[in-house]
């Protein structure tokens, strides 16, 4: 699983998102972070573009429809 399917399960906090960067930093993984964390484009571009917080905040509005079903 990755960061986000792990993230949206209730599985581990947000924080851990940084260690998901350093594993990716240190291996030889050909995928782009984005794909390396599960994050789609729009996730992708609040995340770079607006802040930590707001990917965050997006994440949070799935894990409660995530819920629902």
């Amino acid at each position: 699983m990755n960061f986000k399917e792990r993230y949206l399960a209730g599985d581990i906090p947000f924080e851990e998102i940084d260690r998901y960067i350093e594993e990716w930093n240190n291996s030889d993984d050909p995928r782009t972070l984005a794909k390396y964390l599960g994050l789609d484009e729009e996730e992708e571009d609040v995340w770079i573009d607006v802040s930590d917080d707001a990917l965050k905040m997006l994440l949070d509005g799935q894990k409660k429809n995530h819920k629902d079903y």
